[in-house]
């Protein structure tokens, strides 16, 4: 079964037992939690596809955290011609590293 699952405001394609590195939820998470999403915009599953509009209803994701981790240092210079001003500015975004352990479509709200 593959689906594509929106979080973060980005989209991952997803099969169970696919490692991702997603932006951490608004909730928060810890290593070893599980938590679910409903944000599965297509879903794929014996030969059949389904396509959201703008989500499949009664399809459903669940992760489990592996770990939390840091992406690469993003680095931007700053600076203001014929001024003098410069600044170097720099962000981590932290992510999680997550397992997706299961992806279902209940047929009954579909």
């Amino acid at each position: 079964m593959t689906a594509v699952i929106r979080t973060g405001g980005k989209q991952y394609r997803a099969e169970e037992g696919a490692i991702l590195e997603i932006e951490i939820p608004k909730k928060g998470v810890s290593a070893g939690e599980k938590w679910s999403t409903e944000e599965v915009l297509l879903i794929e599953a014996d030969g059949k596809t389904e396509v959201g509009t703008p989500r499949v209803a009664g399809a459903k994701a669940v992760f489990e955290v592996l770990e939390e981790i840091r992406a690469p240092k993003v680095v931007a210079f700053r600076y203001r011609r014929r001024k003098g001003y410069h600044r170097t500015v720099g962000h981590r975004q932290r992510l999680a590293r997550v397992r997706v352990v299961e992806l279902s479509i209940d047929k009954k709200s579909a």
